[in-house]
């Protein structure tokens, strides 16, 4: 072997322990500072509750909005209900109103009847025809007694005072004495109210 190879393999020979040495010996991995470490377990923490917050958060939110549609929904409800009950009212209003309409328009068709009546029971008495007087006034007061019964009402006239609301001046004289003045002196037509409305004025003599 000559003298040159000789050196190349002790330099081979050398390298090998080298890598030997260096393999066997390698240094460990550096390994993390424990500050770094808490400030790593820090951050995991706060990101965790800052999920938990926005969730939290997002669940309030959605329990809002629900709340505020329920109450819409309600307020909703309570208007129909409203609504309804006020239909209902003025629809009972309404049939009792056509009721009346009606009721009115016969019983002021069977006023004159009325009168015809009175001034029938006014001439018996004076013929002196007790008979058919007495007869003629159980009829009288039957009609009467019935219309009664469906509301009807005289108004009251003869000696009070004079009042525009149920009584129409049909003339004026002068009256007999102080206290008469303004009152009523004299019934023409009597009038009538159904159910305390008036139908028919009383015509009458005011004092003057």
């Amino acid at each position: 072997m000559t003298e040159q190879e000789n050196v190349k393999n002790q330099d081979d020979a050398l390298k090998d322990t080298v890598n030997h040495d260096l393999e066997n010996n390698q240094e460990p991995a550096e390994e993390q500072p424990a500050n770094e470490k808490k400030e790593e377990t820090a951050d995991k923490v706060s990101d965790k509750k800052s999920k938990r917050f926005k969730i939290r958060h997002t669940q309030e939110k959605a329990l809002e909005e629900e709340k505020k549609k329920c109450a819409e929904l309600n307020d909703k409800h309570l208007r129909l209900q409203a609504e309804f009950d006020n239909y209902r009212k003025r629809t009972a209003k309404e049939k009792l109103d056509l009721t009346v309409t009606a009721s009115e328009n016969v019983i002021k068709d069977i006023l004159p009847v009325l009168d015809d009546f009175e001034r029938a029971l006014q001439n018996m008495e004076k013929n002196g025809n007790e008979a058919d007087l007495q007869g003629v006034t159980l009829i009288f007061n039957k009609l009467k007694d019935t219309l009664k019964k469906k509301g009807l009402e005289e108004i009251e006239a003869n000696g009070v005072d004079f009042n525009t609301d149920e009584h129409e001046a049909l003339t004026m004289i002068p009256a007999p004495e102080e206290d008469k003045k303004g009152k009523v002196l004299d019934v023409i037509q009597k009038g009538y109210k159904l159910n305390g409305k008036v139908i028919r004025f009383a015509r009458v003599v005011v004092g003057n």
